[in-house]
Parts: C-alpha cells; structure tokens; sequence
C-alpha cells in the first residue's frame, strides 16, 4: 500500500487519458482515488476536488482550457498537489518553476514516443524531397494537365540531415537516417559532448555550421525560454537555397512570420510543420498557403502504439510516486527534498532518496 490503511492518493485528471489503458491500471487500485473531471462541470465543483488531490495528470496543451493550467495560481488552491504529470514528453504549458518553489514534482513521459516522431519526421523528410505532398495537391487541382516532370525531387540518400537536439527523438532520427539511407548527420546539442553525439551517429556542429551544410534541418528540442524564437530571419537566411525545415518538437521554437517570410521570397526550398503557435492552427494561417509546406496538426507522436505507450507508462508512473519510489521521468530534481517532506506529512512515511537528483 502507498498510504495508511484506508487513506488513498488522490489522482485527478480532466476528460480522458490519451488511451484508456492508463484508467484501466489505476482504477483497479484501492490505493489510489481515480477523479476523472469535466471542463463542462461548474468550475466550483471541479475546484473542489483540485483542491484534495495529490497529483494531477495534465491533459496536453492543445486540449488543455483555463484555468486548469498547472502554473502559481492553480498551486495557490491546490495545497495538497503533490506532483503534476504532462501528457506526452513536452511539458512547456506546466509552471516548473512555480511547482519546485512549492514543492510539487514535475513529470513527462519523455521517451514514450521516440519512435513516433522520428518515423514522421522522416516521412516529412521524404515527403518534402521526393515532393509527395505538391504532387498530391497540383494532381488534385490540375489532373490530366499536371507536368510530372516539373515535380522532379531528389534522392536523400547521402544527403546531409541537420538534427538540432539530439535526445532520444532527435538520436533515433539519426539512427535512421544514417543506417537507412547513409545521410551525413550534423547535430548541434550543447548539452552533449562530441563522443556521445557521434555514438548516436552524429558529427558536432555549431547551428551556423548545420545551418550551413544541411539539405535538411530537423528540430528536436523542448521549447524553454534558452529555444524560444530560436529559428529566425537570421537562421533561415543561414540555410541553402535548395534546403528544408522541419519543426515536429513545439511551436515557438521558429518564428512563424519569418518562415512565411523565407519561404515567400524563396530563400529555402519548403517546410514540414507540425508545431504551431496556435493550435490547431486556422484553416487561413499564412503557412498552410503555401504548396511546398506539408503541415500535420501536431500528430506526429499520436500514432496507436505511442498513445498507449504514454498512457501506461505515466500510469506506472503515478503508482511508483505513491508507493513512495523515485518516478524514472522527473523534470524537476531539485524539488525532490521539499517533496519529500511533504509527502511524509501527508502520507506517513518518506519517499525513498531520488537516485538522479
């Protein structure tokens, strides 16, 4: 048991799980108080129940409505929350500096949806350059007066791919790039050295180097404040005229009017998005205009074995932090000693020590 005979965790979350598996695991448990809330509920009645839990698992940012974000002001009326756990591995739309002041553990499911996202990426990356998507759309609209041959691509074998992040996403990009189809992979990660980049068959490169150098840039970072507006004028002014950019990490990371911008004047080749700022963006958003841009409404990590994955292991997850065991994806480490006494005042016994702090 996680608590004191007849006491139980309160877990609450809002209209459903990415898949049902998760509510399967934990509603079998009699340790755990599985609360499943509606945004149509009275916000009273909802903040009632907020107010008892222990943990919150996080719907992801697209789905998510006010005022249920994890940020000071939801702290300030939840005395109780112990841990906030984001849906899949981004975890930009939960206040982790405002959870650790308070104490409150942060969670993701980084990992649950590597294979995912690196399959679509590199569909993107193939869409783009045997041009699939303006063949579909021009065959679509012209028919029988379409020139294929004025929609020649190109081969990626032996092209140069640019990775910016190289995590677990952004290594099994690699690894299929250059086992697959023999790119060179350039990757700028600076909290990697260049041995552990080149075991994840990369090569170091400065981004102005990558930029340089790549037929293909592919991002796979977590927004934060250090890669917000990270790609702009500057960077796609950086990349070579017959270049592509891929952005399947979040919106905010390239700014949205200077892709319009570089794209319009031709100073890249196209685009593969599946991030925007606003989502799911408007049907009358300026890049969707475009034919050499293929966007997906932020689904490259919704795939049935990656829902299911993120599903069950944030439900693990929860179970391990009940039982008073470290969760293995913690985001905040530093929080661990504050967390822990006030788990052992509410729940009568001490977590064990984080092994990763």
């Amino acid at each position: 048991m996680a608590v004191r005979a007849g006491q139980k965790a309160g877990l609450v979350f809002f209209e459903s799980w990415v898949d049902p598996i998760a509510e399967e695991i934990l509603g079998g448990r009699d340790d755990v108080d599985l609360r499943k809330l509606s945004y149509s509920t009275v916000e009273a009645d909802n903040w009632d129940v907020m107010s008892r839990a222990h943990g919150y698992q996080v719907q992801a940012r697209t789905e998510l409505r006010e005022p249920w974000f994890p940020d000071a002001a939801l702290i300030a009326r939840c005395p109780n929350l112990l841990a906030a756990s984001s849906t899949g591995a981004g975890y930009d739309y939960i206040d982790v500096e405002a959870c650790t002041a308070a104490g409150i553990l942060v969670c993701n499911q980084g990992g649950t949806n590597t294979e995912a996202v690196a399959e679509h990426a590199l569909g993107l990356i193939l869409s783009l350059s045997k041009r699939i998507g303006i063949a579909d759309k021009l065959l679509r609209r012209h028919g029988a007066q379409i020139d294929r041959y004025a929609l020649q691509g190109n081969d990626i074998r032996g092209k140069t791919v640019g990775i910016v992040g190289l995590g677990a996403i952004g290594g099994r990009l690699a690894e299929l790039c250059h086992g697959l189809f023999g790119m060179t992979v350039l990757a700028y990660d600076p909290y990697l050295d260049g041995a552990e980049i080149v075991r994840r068959h990369g090569t170091s490169a400065s981004l102005v180097e990558l930029l340089q150098r790549s037929d293909f840039v592919s991002v796979h970072c977590p927004r934060s404040k250090e890669t917000l507006g990270m790609f702009g004028e500057a960077q796609f002014a950086a990349m070579k005229p017959s270049a592509y950019f891929i952005n399947t990490a979040r919106g905010g990371i390239h700014d949205e009017p200077a892709l319009e911008t570089a794209l319009r004047e031709r100073r890249i080749a196209g685009a593969g998005i599946d991030v925007f700022l606003k989502e799911p963006p408007p049907p009358d958003h300026p890049l969707l205009s475009f034919d050499n841009v293929i966007a997906t409404p932020h689904t490259a990590g919704i795939t049935q074995e990656a829902l299911e994955q993120m599903s069950s292991s944030a439900a693990d997850q929860w179970i391990e932090l009940f039982n008073g065991r470290a969760p293995p994806r913690v985001v905040n480490p530093q929080a661990w000693p504050a967390f822990s006494r006030r788990f052992a005042s509410m729940f009568g016994f001490e977590p064990e020590p984080l092994p990763y702090a």
